[in-house]
């Protein structure tokens, strides 16, 4: 019967897989499961503090020195899109961990496939959504990897993070776009400044994630735009200001979008691309929208800044289905509870099955 597993990473402010990193071990500590943290090498005071409230361990973290964490052989160590944790997987393997892999993106990092070639894949992979698992699999199935290895688990979203505050939008006031990202270019549409001039309404436009090579890609900023740098505002300081996220990605596809769920939580209707994760995430019409065309992304803005009745409808559909279809902590907390009681040595070595204590709440079919 296991109830303690080990984390290798730590949270931050930001980068979608460090803030799921701390929903996730929230959720899990919500449920009574004994975590451990093992930093990526320096842990943070202030989310060490934080951790510490919600009865989290941190582990002093040298790779080189992880034989002498006590209790860390032979363990269930998660790590969630770390690409320090890829170098030093190699560790985690001699020390007979049961490892559960969770890249938040739609491709192999570099790392992730030098280590499959030489020791196989994880023992369980974690897919935040239908599209990322069919992306990933079949290149997963030239290291070995089999379908039962695998589970999709929805990013575990804690609403109360984002208290639900729609702004409000008067007619003839200008209707304020815009969008959160990484600053990495291939994730801005490099028809960003055209898409939104094409709004028939009067609009300013902000974005957060400002960088050169964003800059390089879009363009400079119309004077009707506003360009923040990354961590310059917080996720929910930046969302109190907008009437509506309107994101369009470059070549970068969206596995599971956490800006697209902090949007829902806080009362900002989400205008998306009709590709990747969106799709899963948003219900046309209902929650949000998914566009083909520039036009379309003008279109659907325009609508919801001419219908406040209808912006505030979309809005609050969309907070409902975050707390009750796509992020419900129960569905989550037993899907990962299914993750841990299956899990077994990727090598089939034998060993025993992981299993955590009975739950409240029934286990979901298998897919």
């Amino acid at each position: 019967m296991i109830d303690h597993i080990f984390v290798c990473g730590y949270p931050s402010n930001l980068g979608g897989a460090n803030t799921e990193l701390w929903h996730t071990v929230k959720l899990w500590r919500r449920f009574d499961l004994d975590v451990t943290l093992i930093p990526t090498w320096r842990a943070d005071t202030q989310w060490r503090i934080k951790l510490e409230k919600i009865g989290c361990r941190t582990a002093p973290s040298n790779p080189d020195d992880l034989q002498n964490v006590p209790g860390l052989a032979g363990s269930v160590v998660v790590s969630m899109c770390n690409t320090k944790f890829l170098v030093a997987a190699e560790h985690f393997r001699r020390l007979q961990c049961k490892i559960v892999w969770l890249g938040c993106m739609n491709w192999l990092f570099p790392k992730e496939r030098l280590h499959y070639r030489r020791f196989g894949v994880f023992d369980r992979h974690v897919f935040q959504s239908r599209y990322q698992h069919d992306q990933l699999t079949p290149q997963l199935r030239r290291f070995g990897y089999e379908d039962d290895q695998g589970h999709i688990i929805r990013g575990a979203f804690d609403v109360d993070e984002f208290p639900f505050r729609p702004l409000p939008h008067r007619p003839g006031e200008r209707f304020t776009i815009g969008r959160i990202s990484r600053p990495e270019a291939d994730k801005y549409s490099p028809r960003t400044w055209e898409i939104y001039g094409r709004v028939p309404h009067p609009i300013s436009a902000k974005v957060l994630g400002w960088a050169d090579e964003v800059r390089a890609r879009l363009g400079p900023a119309p004077r009707w735009a506003e360009c923040m740098t990354a961590g310059s505002r917080t996720p929910r300081e930046f969302l109190a200001t907008l009437h509506a996220m309107v994101h369009a990605n470059g070549q970068a596809v969206e596995n599971w979008p956490r800006v697209g769920l902090e949007a829902m939580a806080a009362g900002v209707p989400v205008v998306a691309e009709n590709r990747g994760g969106w799709r899963e995430m948003i219900q046309h019409g209902r929650t949000g929208y998914l566009c083909d065309t520039d036009e379309k992304f003008a279109y659907y803005t325009a609508r919801l800044a001419y219908d406040e009745e209808h912006r505030m409808a979309i809005t609050q559909n969309a907070r409902a289905a975050l707390e009750n279809e796509l992020a419900p902590p129960e569905t989550i907390w037993n899907q990962w509870r299914r993750v841990f009681e299956r899990g077994k040595e990727e090598s089939g070595r034998g060993n025993p099955e992981i299993r955590l204590p009975p739950s409240p709440f029934p286990l979901p079919p298998s897919p």
